[in-house]
């Protein structure tokens, strides 16, 4: 089948304006790609993850007639005067099969990899995550993503309790477990990242040691030896005492989803709660951690 791709350049104020009305008009699908031309791989099921500068991308089949969609953008009053785009075909392929022979085994600090479950694990004996993200997000290909893995690589997890707040896929969560976590809690907004991860537990035959809950159902007085947050800037900046309470005096704490320009505000809350540890980098993207103070 042949497409039609059409990329629109936008803002953080105009770029999901963009996108609900790309669907609206019949997109397939819509992706947001950050200035410098990085695709948005894990955002928070449920949100968008958007830089000051952002391209817009929308999928149509290829016998749709843009010029509509086009004219019905140029009536947007958040988009009078700034409209940029181009239409473009796209040669056919096989996109779901492309992007899994693009989906190679990670190596996470020492001892940790994370492995598509169509690959064979390249370290039979190491800790091997065998991982299909299915409709969650969450693969390991992002610097987020890599920073908690590392993270939790370095941790000390045995007959511990680990909760992973946004669980999208379960990564890291199974993670946890296969490093030696003795019980994971997984947390999420979204229905399809608790059926996501529990699918990739079973997998990866664990299932018994991780359970997942909606916010609105999880224990009331829920409290782990470590937990994990690979969010946003956003919702960690808001949900902070709920995070912070998760954590058992003397517990860990990781947090990640932050661009370093957003680490100072990030530390600057969570040191209320927790004695930080100096901000881990890895690109454009960092990782907080620390000691919950007793």
């Amino acid at each position: 089948m042949a497409w039609l791709q059409i990329r629109l350049n936008a803002t953080a104020e105009t770029a999901e304006i963009i996108g609900d009305h790309l669907f609206e008009s019949g997109a397939v699908s819509v992706t947001f790609v950050d200035a410098y031309d990085t695709p948005v791989f894990e955002p928070l099921p449920g949100e968008t993850r958007l830089w000051g500068d952002t391209d817009v991308v929308g999928l149509y089949d290829a016998i749709t007639e843009m010029e509509p969609v086009i004219e019905q953008l140029k009536q947007l009053p958040e988009l009078a005067n700034q409209l940029v785009y181009k239409v473009e075909a796209l040669e056919d392929k096989d996109w779901e099969r492309e992007w899994m022979d693009n989906f190679h085994p990670m190596k996470f600090g020492n001892r940790l990899w994370i492995c598509p479950s169509w690959r064979e694990a390249p370290e039979p004996n190491a800790v091997n995550v065998m991982l299909d993200p299915g409709l969650a997000f969450g693969t390991g290909t992002h610097p987020t993503t890599a920073l908690c893995l590392t993270w939790l690589d370095g941790q000390e997890l045995a007959d511990k309790t680990v909760v992973d707040f946004g669980c999208g896929s379960g990564i890291l969560a199974i993670a946890a477990i296969k490093l030696g976590a003795k019980q994971v809690i997984g947390l999420d907004i979204d229905p399809q990242a608790l059926t996501a991860s529990a699918d990739n537990a079973e997998r990866n035959g664990i299932k018994d040691k991780l359970t997942v809950y909606l916010p609105k159902d999880q224990p009331a007085d829920l409290q782990a030896d470590a937990v994990v947050a690979n969010i946003l800037a956003g919702p960690l900046r808001e949900l902070a005492p709920v995070i912070s309470a998760l954590v058992k005096p003397g517990g860990q704490l990781a947090l990640s989803g932050l661009l370093q320009e957003q680490a100072d505000e990030l530390r600057e809350i969570y040191s209320q709660w927790f004695q930080l540890n100096p901000t881990a980098i890895e690109g454009d993207w960092c990782r907080l951690d620390g000691t919950k103070i007793a």
